[in-house]
């Protein structure tokens, strides 16, 4: 069923084979129904100071590191560049504004899916932007037996955030596999982009309110509609990995 996209991939990239031992996902959007949150924190921390970023926008920039996202905003806006220490100060209001929301659940057939990924032997990796360290720990609380620290990829492992590809480059080092044994899940353009830089096979699972084609334009391999889509459609994709 997937034949032909894989097939697609390995040729715009020029691999003999894909056989994934990998998997590379995204957390808020992904792990987490959290971008609702993070929408309303972006848009009543930045709106205190003096920058207009629409709760929407939130999944727009959806996995750049929150202080490059800030000096986007500003550069925009402000028509100047933010240095890194006022920047760090408004992503830490952002992260304040974040912390008062109520706690986000885990996304409907995440965990189902990752164990079925534990089952075929394949590692797990979370490469995210975040540099909240409590959504860090609870991640790894919270998925236990399926998320562990030495695999997971934030913002204090990179220079360059999404969508830049350093991040899910980092990602396949510390798993220890090439691009062609890896696959990207995503739910954010800018995540997809990044996926595809690194020259990964990206799954995006559009949770959110953009339209698909704002994924597929980033050069998204497969697009589903919700994870427990993806969930129901694994062992399918699986069977075409070696075709």
């Amino acid at each position: 069923m997937y034949e032909k996209e894989i097939n697609k991939y390995l040729e715009r990239h020029g691999f003999r084979t894909f056989s994934p031992k990998a998997v590379l996902f995204d957390m808020d959007g992904v792990l987490y129904d959290s971008m609702p949150n993070h929408a309303y924190s972006w848009h009543t921390s930045m709106k205190t100071l003096g920058l207009d970023m629409p709760p929407e926008d939130a999944y727009k920039y959806e996995g750049m590191r929150g202080v490059e996202t800030i000096k986007l905003i500003a550069r925009e806006q402000w028509h100047r560049e933010l240095n890194d220490d006022e920047a760090k100060r408004m992503y830490e209001e952002k992260a304040r504004v974040f912390s008062l929301c109520p706690a986000a659940g885990i996304m409907e057939g995440v965990r189902d899916l990752q164990h079925k990924i534990k089952a075929d032997d394949m590692k797990i990796v979370v490469v995210t932007g975040s540099g909240q360290r409590s959504l860090l720990d609870r991640l790894v609380m919270e998925f236990d037996g399926l998320v562990t620290p030495e695999l997971i990829v934030s913002s204090f492992d990179v220079t360059h955030g999404k969508p830049n590809p350093e991040p899910y480059l980092k990602g396949l080092q510390k798993a220890g596999v090439e691009p062609w044994e890896a696959i990207v899940v995503e739910n954010a353009p800018l995540g997809v982009r990044a996926g595809v830089s690194a020259r990964v096979f990206t799954v995006a699972v559009n949770t959110g309110p953009l339209p698909d084609r704002m994924l597929t334009e980033e050069g998204a391999n497969v697009v589903f509609g919700s994870m427990p889509e993806f969930r129901d459609s694994w062992e399918t994709l699986k069977a075409d990995f070696h075709k």
